[in-house]
């Protein structure tokens, strides 16, 4: 367990070390954060006052931060974990490997010292987040989560970071260089809002599309952490009598609910998902971590 430790911090040290590499990890939120700012954030706005004309605009302007913030964090859930495993193609592009090999650090030791530094890693930026969405949220004289909704994002932040850093410590088993991890890397900074919903609101797409976006695991990121993220300005701009209708719509439309077809996509779905998602690829990554450190 020593060693673990001991490589794990290793890990966590050259990662945070390589401040380029800290801010590109970071890069997919505040490029949507900047979106939003410059324009997406109006037209959610212009749409909600529309839809809700009994709302008022700071309760809409609530909604519409918490739903931008949740988008965000499940982002810097995958995309940092993924960041902090460049380590991993550095040291097998440099040969490093062979220094470990040498040393009395068995290969399971090598392997949990990526998974847990990827995973350290995607939790203490995501919740950095989390962090300065909710002083966003404060400064525009909005209330902040409960202590248990906070509670309940970190529970999500935690499952979805495990689940993730499984996943990319699978995939980048298949690189061999540093500039192929940095086209992966653009990639899935780039493609990951898009299948979380958080560009744009599921709602605006075809079903079909809804229908596979909605059978991703990262969408089930999304959604539960929507859950208590929104759920107090959900009750705000739908307050009032015969608002059900209302709540039902707008948490289909802004992805607080999913579903596949006539399937409903439960929390305990959702969060079964990610957890088959971490078992299967700390498994498969495990594999292939230790065919890879020879």
């Amino acid at each position: 367990m020593r060693a673990i430790g001991l490589l794990t911090r290793r890990n966590l040290r050259l990662f945070f070390r390589d401040r380029a590499a800290v801010f590109f990890s970071l890069l997919s939120a505040l490029i949507l954060i900047a979106l939003y700012a410059l324009f997406l954030g109006n037209l959610q706005v212009e749409n909600l006052n529309e839809r809700l004309p009994g709302a008022s605009a700071d309760d809409i302007l609530w909604f519409v931060n918490t739903w931008v913030f949740a988008g965000i964090t499940m982002i810097t859930t995958l995309t940092t974990g993924l960041a902090a495993l460049s380590v991993f193609v550095e040291d097998n592009a440099t040969g490093r490997f062979r220094d470990f090999l040498v040393s009395p650090v068995r290969r399971t030791g090598l392997v949990l010292g990526y998974f847990l530094s990827s995973f350290i890693v995607s939790v203490v930026m995501s919740l950095l987040i989390v962090v300065v969405g909710q002083l966003y949220v404060l400064t525009r004289g909005s209330p902040t989560m409960t202590v248990a909704q906070i509670a309940e994002v970190v529970a999500w932040v935690a499952l979805s970071g495990a689940a993730y850093a499984a996943f990319s410590s699978f995939v980048v088993t298949f690189l061999r260089s540093a500039g192929a991890f940095a086209a992966l890397s653009t990639v899935v900074g780039t493609v990951i809002g898009f299948l979380a919903g958080a560009y744009i609101p599921v709602g605006t797409l075809p079903s079909g599309v809804v229908n596979v976006l909605n059978a991703l695991p990262f969408a089930h990121s999304a959604m539960l952490l929507r859950g208590p993220y929104m759920a107090e300005a959900m009750d705000a701009v739908t307050d009032g009598p015969g608002q059900a209708e209302a709540v039902a719509a707008l948490s289909d439309f802004y992805g607080l609910t999913a579903s596949v077809g006539a399937v409903e996509i439960t929390e305990g779905i959702a969060s079964g998902v990610l957890v088959a998602v971490l078992v299967l690829f700390a498994a498969l990554g495990a594999w292939r971590l230790s065919r890879r450190i020879r």
